[in-house]
């Protein structure tokens, strides 16, 4: 392989054939020890602090190896950012002739065939949906890919989608009436032929699963893969290596099978009268649940004899379907699909209700929960524990493997992440931010602050907020770790600041970014999901504040599951998941902060238990090196300073 610095060196390739390319000496040494695990083989964990340019350190020697890579990355914002910008820019650089693909799930996938049974049924629960059903059909026309993230005029929470793209239940395959058109089957061609291929953590997941069930493949034999936005990926994977009976699916299944009931079998007309009975069960168990949302252990639903009435009434209305779709086997691909499905779930659904969960046993090694939606359920069985699952699907797959991002370690420590993982023998490294935080940024934790479980504990906050936000001109984040303290804090807030405030729900996320980004001085006001995955550069972001260390919800089932097992082997769950996972959280949170060598701004942490707790030093041990402060005197003297004036 080429030498790494005669590309990323401060005199490198990059640095004359790339705008705005600096020279970063932990970017090249990240990527030399990438290009050391690509010839030799072997699982490499390597953390990478904001602004080290760890994108750039994993592509110049994947794309210089000449091996077969996958990328793998968490979110689709980072999935098309490096199949659109930053692959092509590296490999014309390095003038290389390494072909490209890009892959997503089945979802992210028009399918045509149901995009023309919907233009057929006709029947659209609104004149919305109507109109967003023939945007698409114009759009099908012209696009190449099928991607349905170029129609940007259509909201992603749209309900057109699950009617105009597919599952893995419902889709039909190679019987496909429009299997030769098929989107989805040549983004997988492409991606087979390519040398490298871009895909999401659900995918690569989704590709263990099949293995493991004798089914063939997703993707394309390689050599490497690199797990980029890696600490997300034990979340991921531990969905995935459950399963889940939901409202939504059932419903998709009674609407699927009266269209094709209509096309292939209208005369036998039991089968849309069951159908319809499955419907009526569903949503009765959605009312039966009652009107909150939220997620719960399996022992609330097996302890509510009302719900246990409503499941089995549920589960044999699914039964009772798949008797009248096996009457009519045969009559059609579509019928068949249906029959099918309704067996698949049927299954799920009895593992959910057998004998001892109903009683309120649980498996040793798995977990049963429930969530509530606003219209629909969800009912989950979720593995206690994911390393042995992930280890022995990764081994069946040769070759290196590479998992970064900039916050998996603790500390300096890794272990939590490769314990979760199972990962135990693989080799790590770990680079601070070259930023400098001690001139950039000041981190603010006030005095005087309640305890965060007090009922006026956000109304605290926000008097902490008020006076840092006049200070800092709006230009900030409010980041809370619940949507009941975001809801109230959004109320108090309203009339106190002379700034515009944005406020999460209010609009989707990416138009809310825009906003924020185009106005230079507002204030907003969002959860879990605005911690991480969201870059502002510039003076428009000047200041985050944070409510609360961010410990996930005691009440969580998954989470109560795996501490409750820790615990009964002797472990210390608090500290050795607990505390970890906030630690990684909070780093995500603070990384909005400073996202440029220019950027300055303030971090405030609202919370006392950060100084007062003997784990707050994992916590302040895990953050960029900042300067401290406990004087709002202090962050007001940092914001009346010019950036010039530093710079002079």
């Amino acid at each position: 392989m080429r030498e790494i610095s005669e590309i990323l060196g401060p005199d490198g390739l990059l640095s004359r054939c790339v705008e705005g390319f600096s020279y970063r000496s932990q970017q090249q040494e990240m990527a030399q020890r990438v290009a050391d695990t690509l010839v030799q083989g072997g699982v490499l964990i390597t953390e990478a602090g904001t602004g080290t340019g760890k994108t750039f350190a994993y592509l110049v020697p994947a794309l210089l190896s000449g091996r077969k890579v996958i990328i793998s990355t968490g979110t689709k914002n980072l999935q098309d950012q490096l199949y659109h910008r930053d692959l092509p820019l590296v490999r014309d650089a390095l003038a290389l002739p390494t072909s490209l693909a890009l892959l997503k799930g089945r979802s992210n996938y028009l399918c045509i065939h149901r995009m023309e049974n919907a233009l057929l049924e006709g029947r659209l629960g609104s004149r919305e949906m109507v109109d967003q059903l023939m945007q698409v059909q114009r759009w099908s026309g012209t696009t190449g890919s099928g991607d349905v993230a170029e129609l940007t005029t259509i909201p992603e929470n749209a309900r057109i989608w699950p009617l105009i793209t597919s599952t893995t239940e419902n889709c039909l395959g190679q019987e496909c009436p429009a299997y030769s058109k098929c989107h989805l089957a040549e983004a997988r061609r492409r991606a087979q032929e390519a040398d490298l291929v871009v895909i999401n953590h659900h995918l690569l997941c989704a590709d263990f699963s099949l293995r493991e069930e004798g089914f063939g493949e997703l993707l394309p034999a390689v050599d490497c893969f690199i797990v980029d936005e890696a600490h997300q990926l034990p979340e991921v994977a531990s969905n995935f290596f459950g399963s889940t009976v939901s409202g939504r699916q059932l419903l998709e299944l009674t609407r699927d099978t009266e269209m094709e009931y209509l096309k292939e079998a209208g005369d036998f007309k039991e089968v849309p009268e069951q159908a319809n009975h499955l419907v009526k069960a569903v949503r009765d168990l959605r009312l039966v649940f009652g009107v909150e949302i939220r997620r719960g252990p399996w022992q609330e639903v097996s302890g509510d004899p009302r719900i246990v009435s409503a499941l089995k009434k549920m589960a044999d209305e699914l039964n009772s379907l798949g008797v009248q779709l096996d009457r009519v086997q045969g009559r059609g691909k579509g019928l068949d699909s249906c029959l099918a499905r309704c067996r698949q779930i049927a299954v799920e659904l009895g593992l959910l209700l057998q004998d001892e969960v109903a009683g309120g046993g649980e498996a040793s090694r798995e977990i049963r929960w429930f969530e509530t939606q606003r219209q629909s359920f969800r009912l989950n069985r979720t593995p206690l524990e994911i390393s042995e699952l992930f280890r022995t699907r990764m081994a069946r797959y040769k070759g290196s493997w590479i998992f970064t991002s900039a916050t998996l370690a603790v500390g300096e420590s890794f272990d939590h992440f490769q314990t979760q993982l199972g990962l135990g023998e693989a080799e790590t490294a770990r680079w601070e931010s070259p930023f400098d935080y001690p001139r950039q940024a000041l981190w603010y934790v006030p005095r005087g602050m309640p305890a965060p479980g007090s009922p006026d504990y956000t109304a605290a906050v926000l008097e902490v907020a008020v006076p840092v936000l006049e200070a800092s001109r709006g230009r900030a984040f409010l980041l809370f770790t619940s949507h009941r303290a975001l809801r109230l804090a959004a109320e108090l807030l309203e009339g106190r600041i002379d700034y515009p405030m944005l406020v999460q729900g209010s609009a989707p996320k990416g138009e809310l970014l825009e906003r924020f980004r185009q106005l230079g001085n507002a204030v907003l006001l969002a959860t879990a999901s605005f911690w991480e995955g969201v870059d502002v550069r510039g003076e428009a972001l000047s200041c985050v504040i944070i409510d609360k260390l961010p410990f996930a919800s005691p009440g969580d089932p998954v989470l109560q599951a795996r501490i409750d097992a820790l615990r009964k082997r002797g472990g210390n769950p608090f500290m050795e998941f607990q505390v970890p996972q906030a630690a990684i959280a909070l780093k995500q949170g603070a990384g909005r902060l400073i996202r440029d060598e220019t950027d300055r701004g303030v971090l405030v942490m609202c919370d006392p238990r950060l100084l007062k707790r003997g784990y707050g030093h994992l916590f302040l041990a895990s953050m960029p090196p900042m300067a401290h402060t406990r004087e709002l005197a202090d962050v007001q003297r940092f914001f009346a300073v010019e950036p010039d004036m530093i710079a002079g």
